[in-house]
């Protein structure tokens, strides 16, 4: 009897994950992991802005300038990097090629170095910044946009392929 339920067990498929969710794993990840290369960069002085920066304007207490702050800022940036995901997801999937990640991680700096800048009152204006800030800055956007882009379009183009060949449906 206990081999009979060992081989239904071994005969059972793992139902696949949904697009949905590898999209909001995609944006977690890429959020805290290019959030940890920021915070690299300014570590080596390449920038002056750390990953912290998003906790300055509504968290009180010196904590939040140290090792810990910028912990919580890079999970903080990982859960904010969910609905960039998901943005990108309904807006841009179907583009193929990073072209359209490039452009997605620019039009982000753009939104967060210039529209959002009155939210965080110790980001200077991008005029005010150093050469290397803007820089180092906008590379890890752009290569942030191409991981969450790049990654979204291969997961669609993947489940498009796999819904459409006859061999997925047994």
């Amino acid at each position: 009897m206990a081999e009979n339920q060992a081989q239904f067990e071994q005969n059972k498929r793992e139902r696949p994950m949904s697009l949905l969710m590898k999209v909001m794993i995609i944006g977690f990840i890429g959020g805290v992991f290019w959030s940890l290369l920021g915070y690299l960069a300014y570590f080596f002085h390449f920038t002056e802005i750390s990953p912290n920066m998003i906790l300055l304007p509504w968290v009180a207490g010196d904590w939040k300038y140290g090792k810990l702050g910028n912990y919580i800022a890079i999970f903080l940036i990982g859960l904010l990097s969910i609905l960039v995901a998901l943005i990108y997801y309904v807006v841009l999937r179907q583009i193929k090629g990073m072209w359209a990640g490039v452009l997605y991680g620019f039009v982000l700096w753009l939104a967060v170095f210039y529209g959002l800048n009155p939210l965080f009152p110790n980001l200077e204006a991008v005029a005010q910044l150093e050469r290397n800030t803007i820089i180092t800055t906008l590379c890890l956007y752009v290569l942030y946009g191409v991981f969450i882009g790049y990654s979204i379009s291969f997961e669609t183009q993947e489940m498009n392929r796999q819904t459409q060949s006859p061999e997925a449906n047994k």
